[in-house]
């Protein structure tokens, strides 16, 4: 089957996939807002099809991920995962309505989630009508979660679901875009805010006071000579584009006045781990440091508070291992697929691991486009995506392999 030509069928979908993605791309579903439109559009397609769906809903009520199952109650067969939300799009500069998907007449779709990944869900859902009048002996799942861009929030209540109540053999592919490339690994991820407190004093009084900006900087200082520390440890993989374990801190504030030692200063930052590394082992670094700076103001009769809560539960890495039937199945049915890649961005692919499903990531677009004014799709993208879950569907056909 490997690189065997588009049929008609394949046009078709892809033709519904585009028309899918219009529907999916005009839901806003910006993580701060609730995604229960585009759940419930979602549900009653597949009803159209004779599908049933269930939603697991968020804490608050608001949100919601959704399971279906196409095909038997069996053994085996293909979890395909996605995330509804999407990022902001507040202060990017963009060509036309991002809730609006338009084609540029250049191969390419435009608007917000086109690529990020809304294509993935949109590719899924076209082929639901031929999955259903297929002899599938083995079943194809669904699962689209809420609040994946701020930590794959909701993604741990949908894994538990599916695997206490549908199935622990399914294999998972999660469709973040890996331009329909097998990714075999990615980076954890978590996210967090450091609070400093120090005391306020006038400026002119430097030894009065204990400034928190100039605490917090010592601070960001050592965060970022951390991760050259564990460069020059030697804890690197080369199979990642950033091949050792990133601290970074993306936003920073504190302060009243210029002549104002400030009392308090904030800044969120992140740390991303290779799959070898943990995040206890490195932020306790962090937090061995922040400590030290606590004490030497102590023994000099001065007092500061330093504070860190994490803003997600931590996101696991997905670990090159345990993958062989699921990478066998992809393979098979892509053309030209020879490389497994790694990536630096965070997936449910490691919460989908860490419960024990042979999982990959797989699906069109790049991420260069991700989270960019003007994102886009390539049509092609889709084409290949389409043709792929083609052939994924007909090698369901057969029972589920249990060696």
């Amino acid at each position: 089957m490997r690189g065997a030509s588009h049929s008609m069928n394949d046009v078709f979908m892809h033709e519904d996939a585009v028309t899918l993605l219009g529907k999916l791309v005009a839901f806003d579903t910006t993580s701060s807002r609730s995604n229960l439109d585009l759940i419930e559009f979602i549900e009653a397609y597949l009803a159209d099809y004779g599908v049933a769906s269930e939603r697991v809903m968020s804490p608050c009520g608001q949100k919601a991920n959704l399971i279906a199952r196409i095909g038997p109650k069996a053994s085996g067969g293909v979890m395909l995962s996605g995330h509804t939300d999407v990022v902001p799009v507040a202060g990017q500069p963009w060509s036309s309505d991002p809730f609006i998907l338009r084609d540029g007449g250049d191969g390419r779709l435009y608007g917000r989630g086109s690529c990020d990944m809304k294509g993935f869900i949109a590719c899924a859902l076209a082929m639901v009508p031929e999955w259903v009048k297929a002899p599938l002996a083995q079943p194809i799942y669904l699962g689209f979660s809420y609040d994946e861009e701020i930590g794959c929030v909701g993604a741990p209540d949908l894994i538990r679901r599916f695997y206490q109540h549908h199935s622990t053999t399914a294999h998972v592919i999660v469709g973040e875009p890996t331009s329909m490339q097998p990714v075999v690994a990615q980076k954890g991820a978590t996210n967090l805010r450091t609070t400093v407190i120090g005391r306020e004093a006038h400026s002119s009084q430097v030894y009065q006071g204990t400034s928190a900006i100039h605490m917090a900087a010592r601070l960001i200082t050592f965060i970022e000579d951390t991760m050259a520390a564990l460069v020059e440890e030697g804890r690197v993989d080369t199979a990642f584009n950033v091949p050792h374990t990133s601290l970074h801190v993306g936003k920073i504030q504190g302060g009243t006045a210029i002549n104002i030692m400030a009392r308090e200063c904030q800044f969120e930052w992140e740390i991303r781990h290779l799959p070898t590394d943990t995040f206890d082992e490195v932020y306790a670094r962090v937090h061995a440091y922040a400590e030290r700076l606590k004490a030497e103001l102590e023994a000099r009769g001065k007092a500061v508070e330093i504070t860190t809560e994490a803003l997600n539960v931590t996101v696991p890495g997905l670990a090159n291992r345990d993958n062989a039937r699921v990478l066998r199945l992809t393979k098979d049915h892509l053309p030209g697929a020879c490389c497994d890649h790694a990536v630096a961005y965070a997936t449910e692919a490691g919460q989908f691991q860490r419960q024990g499903l042979e999982t990959l990531i797989l699906g069109p677009g790049s991420i260069a486009q991700a989270h960019q004014p003007d994102e886009y799709i390539e049509k092609s993208e889709l084409e290949a995506c389409i043709a792929f879950m083609a052939r994924m569907g007909k090698a369901l056909e057969v029972p589920f392999e249990t060696g």
